[in-house]
């Protein structure tokens, strides 16, 4: 694994990957991956943004099989649609990368089905997600589910009291909880999978701290973590180089299911793929099936059903 780049990326020709998150570390995951052959599938909300990516990445990889679909991942209405076109047009599905994310709005604002935005866009939406796509997963040829938590994660907790924050918003302490989500999801995905025998690997990476615009999306261009990302920008590293981890877990013939990759230096904020180190909150398997089920009963979702 040591010093491990895209270039290491085996050759993904008759494999299909979804990727949610038109730019930062989703638009680096497309590209590396249609650049190895995959038929891609780039998934954003905004159609817009969809079509600037998919048109620069067909400039970048001449010949490349990439697609844009419209999806929401903080309406659930749009999360079950999408999975329905895909079951409709496609027989199997491959490789999905849970990427998009929502970072540290300062205000709480909810979504359309009245979560909080970054716990529902976050975690519950690529948790309904992967339940609409398992179908297709199943029937792939040796399929991942690859999804992304944070450094964040680290002083993550699960406030099953209040998981929408509504009594007390914070937002880093709202977007730490939502990375924790995700990195628990991972970990119980793949408990699951092998237990029901789906033949999936599911596993979590993260991308230390890397130059996107998820700071300035979320927080604001002003904030002090927008202004940071603006200035200070030496302090994150390339978002290619921070896609490396998740790569590395979509692609390598190495990477375990259950396992969690980040940057290897520098309290893993940047460098190159390696084991991360695993929060002791997300190794709470009672937590994790607490979560789980309170997962399915709010975005109306059952995995295998």
């Amino acid at each position: 694994m040591a010093h491990w780049t895209a270039s290491d990326i085996p050759s993904q020709r008759g494999r299909t990957a979804v990727i949610t998150g038109t730019g930062g570390l989703g638009f680096q995951d497309a590209l590396a991956l249609a650049r190895a052959g995959a038929d891609v599938i780039v998934a954003g909300r905004n159609p817009a943004k969809g079509a600037a990516a998919i048109g620069q990445i067909r400039q970048e990889v001449p010949g490349a099989s990439v697609a844009f679909e419209v999806l929401d991942l903080a309406r659930i209405d749009s999360i079950r649609a999408f999975g329905d076109r895909l079951r409709r047009s496609r027989t199997g599905l491959d490789l999905l990368i849970n990427n998009a994310a929502v970072m540290t709005p300062p205000t709480r604002q909810q979504t359309p089905d009245g979560f909080e935005l970054q716990f529902g866009t976050n975690y519950l939406g690529h948790f309904a997600l992967t339940a609409e796509l398992l179908p297709l997963l199943r029937k792939g040829n040796k399929p991942r589910v690859v999804s992304l938590s944070s450094v964040a994660a680290r002083d993550g907790a699960i406030d099953f009291n209040d998981l929408q924050s509504a009594h007390g918003y914070k937002p880093m302490a709202a977007y730490g909880q939502s990375k924790l989500a995700c990195l628990m999801f991972a970990l119980e995905l793949q408990r699951r999978s092998q237990a029901a025998g789906w033949n999936i690997l599911s596993i979590a990476a993260h991308p230390g701290i890397s130059r996107t615009e998820l700071l300035p999306n979320g927080a604001g261009a002003m904030s002090a973590a927008g202004l940071a990302r603006r200035f200070l920008w030496f302090l994150f590293q390339p978002a290619a180089q921070g896609a490396l981890p998740t790569l590395y877990a979509a692609t390598s013939p190495q990477a375990a299911g259950g396992s969690y990759y980040g940057p290897d230096r520098l309290g893993e904020t940047r460098g190159h793929p390696a084991l991360a180190r695993l929060p002791a909150r997300a190794l709470d398997t009672g937590a994790a099936l607490r979560l789980w089920k309170e997962s399915e009963r709010l975005t109306g979702t059952a995995f295998g059903a």
